[in-house]
């Protein structure tokens, strides 16, 4: 309890001077149709990233890879994104984070097709590596304009953003799984590209049409590399990145070993391994569609830590639970626990150090989206997928607490 009162009295600090000073604008202002606009780039982001994977396996086929070659091809798309995502935050700082929002989906859009053109694992590498810099780009710019865009309607909306993301990546998923036995990769991906180039050119039109509100009574004075509180700015973010690495860590986790850990060790069928995935997938959606509520009743540190701590409970049911519907419900409340971590980080991350603030958060996470997978691999091949699987509870709680030493500094 005592610990809870504590957070109660920092939940208001969780509302910036912004949202407590002035009235949100209504949902006619322009800023309406800009978060319209930029939560269709967000969407769009998932859905492209979703057509993607579901066609790795015929990509594989295609180039006849093994599955070494393919891992090291992959790779390729982590390495583009993490180079690109420090040099977006530089060119959202001199071009604004808006129009680059717009150069790294339409850069996204074209690269999606050109991975069913590839025949060789060597050219397979270098478009993933395009893939991965527009993917990397579209994430730093698009958190970019929401962190703006967030001060400016005056209300913790980040978590409805990655809703939009969440969603586009199950209708991306959904459709290529409906349309694999009908079109062929090359069309597949082709349309999907087109698709996400219209989108671009109608939601950019928008996008960019919108003027920025006047900020007032910024929270606290910029800080450059050379002022004196840079050292603090950078140290909080991060700390904010390390908390989106924890989330990421168990999303990337969740989804390379939550189907095998229902199969293999929790006696599931596959169907019943993939409704539950997609259970846990709902789940976040879910979480994050009601995550600008949440924030505004409970505060963002608060949601941030119970959320924390109900992914922690929930993995630890998940993986240890030798029944199915206790297994499931376990991933369900993981989805629900993760879900608003992330984007609140990267909210706050943003906040506290501006466009480089949120490339240097969002680089971190994608480290642990990175990072998760191969881990836990090890761990199980030490000790046992279960076992392997709590690691997940333990960077849950971590990312849990460490938003209450942000506060507190």
């Amino acid at each position: 309890m005592p610990l809870l009162n504590k957070i109660r009295a920092h939940s208001r600090s969780d509302r910036s001077p912004l949202q407590s000073r002035s009235t949100p604008p209504s949902p006619d202002t322009p800023w309406g149709a800009a978060r319209l606009a930029l939560t269709a780039f967000f969407a769009v982001d998932g859905f492209l990233f979703a057509a993607w994977v579901v066609r790795i396996p015929d990509v594989r086929s295609q180039v006849n890879a093994s599955h070494s070659a393919l891992g090291l091809a992959l790779l390729c798309v982590s390495a583009g994104a993490v180079a690109t995502m420090p040099l977006v935050g530089r060119l959202c700082l001199r071009y604004g984070s808006r129009p680059v929002t717009v150069g790294s989906l339409a850069l996204l859009g074209v690269a999606v097709p050109l991975p069913a053109h590839a025949h060789t694992v060597a050219a397979l590498g270098g478009v993933l590596l395009l893939f991965g810099a527009g993917y990397g780009a579209a994430n730093v710019a698009m958190n970019s304009a929401a962190v703006d865009l967030v001060a400016e309607l005056r209300r913790p909306v980040m978590p409805s953003f990655h809703a939009g993301y969440s969603l586009g990546g199950l209708l991306g998923a959904g459709i290529g799984g409906l349309l694999a036995g009908t079109l062929t990769t090359a069309w597949a991906l082709g349309l999907s590209g087109l698709l996400g180039l219209a989108v671009t050119v109608a939601a950019g039109a928008v996008l960019l049409r919108s003027p920025a509100a006047p900020l007032v009574a910024p929270a606290r004075p910029a800080s450059t590399d050379s002022s004196p509180g840079a050292p603090k700015v950078r140290l909080l973010v991060l700390l904010l990145g390390f908390t989106a690495l924890c989330c990421a860590y168990g999303e990337g986790a969740i989804a390379d070993w939550a189907t095998l850990h229902l199969t293999d060790d929790v006696h599931a069928t596959a169907g019943t391994a993939a409704a539950g995935y997609a259970a846990y997938a709902l789940a976040m959606t879910t979480g994050r569609v009601s995550g600008t509520w949440l924030s505004i009743r409970l505060g963002q540190t608060r949601v941030m830590l119970l959320g924390g701590l109900t992914a922690a409970a929930g993995m630890l049911l998940a993986a240890l639970a030798p029944a199915v519907p206790l297994a499931l419900a376990g991933f369900v409340l993981v989805g629900l626990g993760l879900a608003n971590i992330f984007p609140l980080a990267i909210a706050q991350a943003g906040a506290t150090g501006g466009p480089q603030g949120v490339a240097l958060a969002s680089t971190l996470g994608y480290a642990g989206m990175l990072v998760g997978p191969p881990v836990i691999g090890f761990l199980a091949d030490a000790a046992s997928l279960p076992l392997a699987l709590t690691t997940v509870a333990a960077a849950a709680t971590v990312a849990a607490f460490l938003p209450l030493t942000v506060r507190r500094r």
